[in-house]
């Protein structure tokens, strides 16, 4: 199955008080991994980038107003996410009202919003009450975030990617259940590939303090305590 993990950075978080988008990133996935092909794009506003947005992302005036604007690659990035595919986006409505809002204004059809898959919302599913920025998820599931000092699209999408694999379940999600491929002549499939162990396990996420909460409550329970005893 083919799918695409996008971001999209802008200048405000209003295209109805004209703010517009300055950067899409957005990667392939086929059946979960990624294939490698991606779409990159930084994009003129056709307005001064406001102090604030540009703290965030780190993209001035002088280096936008000298990129294409975006009904000038609109055509490009559609044929790049293609007609059916899932856009898996964190905080979906978020990029998809500025997406339409573009493809609006370059006279093109929006894009449908039962495409998106917000990770956001499979986040607070998962984890309700946990943080559930990409942050957040990345400290929880272990991933390398330490090369985001700035808000970049395509980065955020390889993040994001690797996110949604473990809010999936892993690199299997369907542990195995589904229909080996097969080649044209019908037979089985043949492949090599096993899962790879995890380079380092996951850290632990009880804190001190819910440790130690923990040993506290097992204590009032006295010395028959099931706690106490290990299997």
């Amino acid at each position: 199955m083919r799918a695409i993990v996008l971001d999209t950075e802008t200048t405000g978080f209003e295209p109805a008080e004209g703010h517009r988008i300055v950067e899409i990133g957005a990667i392939e996935l086929f059946n979960h991994l990624p294939t490698g092909q991606s779409f990159h794009q930084y994009l003129n506003p056709e307005r001064a980038m406001p102090k604030e947005a540009f703290e965030v992302h780190g993209l001035g005036d002088d280096f936008l107003r000298n990129q294409p604007r975006f009904a000038e690659i609109a055509t490009a990035f559609l044929e790049f996410i293609g007609s059916e595919a899932p856009l898996i986006i964190h905080n979906a409505a978020f990029d998809m009202k500025f997406l339409n809002a573009e493809l609006v204004w370059a006279g093109l059809p929006q894009l449908a919003p039962e495409r998106a898959l917000d990770t956001l919302l499979i986040a607070r599913r998962r984890f309700p009450g946990s943080p559930a920025s990409l942050d957040a998820l990345c400290r929880r599931f272990g991933i390398d975030n330490s090369s985001r000092e700035k808000h970049g699209a395509l980065l955020d999408s390889e993040i994001l990617a690797e996110v949604y694999l473990e809010l999936i379940g892993g690199r299997q999600p369907d542990f195995g259940l589904a229909p080996a491929a097969t080649p044209q002549n019908g037979a089985p499939a043949q492949t090599d590939w096993h899962p790879r162990p995890r380079p380092a396990p996951l850290p632990p996420l009880l804190t001190a303090e819910e440790l130690s909460a923990h040993e506290a409550f097992v204590e009032k329970l006295g010395k028959a305590a099931l706690w106490r005893y290990s299997s």
